[in-house]
């Protein structure tokens, strides 16, 4: 197991204080505010480890204030429902005595019914892209300072973008983006444990995806970006730790507001989940 993924597990293994309560810690890498993925997979978890023998289905989430990366945060799980098919979750995430973000989630005992998906976009496999070696010889080389940063720390996330060529100019683009993602080493066989993973993941590049259009990213000094809200659904079983197609499109950007939506596939095709989101994405000075 890699470090970073290793890093990841122990920060979604929270530690219970008491009956509902629960305390998460951030890695110490020198960021100013806490990734908004973790505080939504750490909530997740707390979620989960009030409910058993059911599986997350939906969550939504706001975040209220930029969290500290420097003091642990605490969960408290707040048990609204535990219906014959469903069960609702509220969890808030506190630091300083204040609110920082706020999770609703739902369960579901296994049910079969109806079923239909959307097709996968015919994009090319993860094979056929640059890998992680491919980046940083050839292509982070070309890219912009704070784009080359970033690709050349360590992740428990493993990105594959498609559609690359946007880190290495201003040009605008068609207002999508796809990306393949996978946990960096493999992870534990509890679905739970993956449906954390990929919450934490679902929040990487979806609000970045919005200024395609612009020819811009959130690397740059000269754009303000933060989550605002999240929403996830889980629609099948999945693997974080094999490839998926994160396959995503922004409809509007306005008002420094960037709204984002994706769809998330694996290899042979199935929908496992859907994500949307609206963030903050405001230009200033240089």
């Amino acid at each position: 197991m890699t470090k970073a993924v290793d890093e990841l597990l122990s920060i979604l293994d929270l530690e219970q204080l008491e009956t509902n309560l629960y305390r998460g810690r951030s890695p110490q890498v020198g960021w100013q505010r806490v990734f908004g993925g973790q505080v939504i997979g750490q909530a997740l978890v707390a979620a989960c480890r009030t409910v058993e023998g059911r599986a997350p289905h939906s969550l939504h989430g706001y975040f209220v204030l930029p969290g500290d990366p420097k003091i642990p945060i605490i969960y408290e799980v707040e048990r609204i429902r535990d219906g014959r098919s469903f069960t609702t979750r509220s969890v808030k995430a506190i630091q300083h005595g204040r609110v920082i973000f706020m999770l609703l989630a739902s369960f579901q005992v296994s049910e079969t019914g109806l079923s239909h998906r959307i097709s996968m976009p015919d994009v090319p496999h993860p094979d056929q892209l640059p890998n992680e070696q491919d980046i940083k010889d050839r292509v982070l080389p070309r890219m912009p300072d704070p784009v080359r940063q970033y690709f050349e720390r360590e992740r428990p996330i493993e990105l594959r973008p498609v559609e690359f060529e946007r880190y290495l100019s201003r040009k605008p683009m068609e207002p999508r983006f796809n990306v393949w993602i996978r946990a960096t080493a493999p992870l534990p066989d509890d679905p739970a444990i993956h449906q954390c993973v990929l919450a934490y993941a679902s929040d990487m590049t979806l609000l970045d995806s919005t200024l395609v259009p612009h020819g811009r990213t959130v690397f740059e000094k000269t754009i303000q970006a933060a989550s605002l809200d999240h929403a996830l659904w889980l629609h099948e079983p999945f693997r974080a730790d094999e490839w998926l197609l994160y396959s995503q499109d922004t409809p509007f950007t306005g008002g420094h507001r960037g709204f984002a939506r994706g769809s998330i596939f694996t290899q042979d095709g199935r929908l496992v989940a859907s994500v949307a989101q609206e963030g903050l994405i405001r230009e200033r000075p240089e």
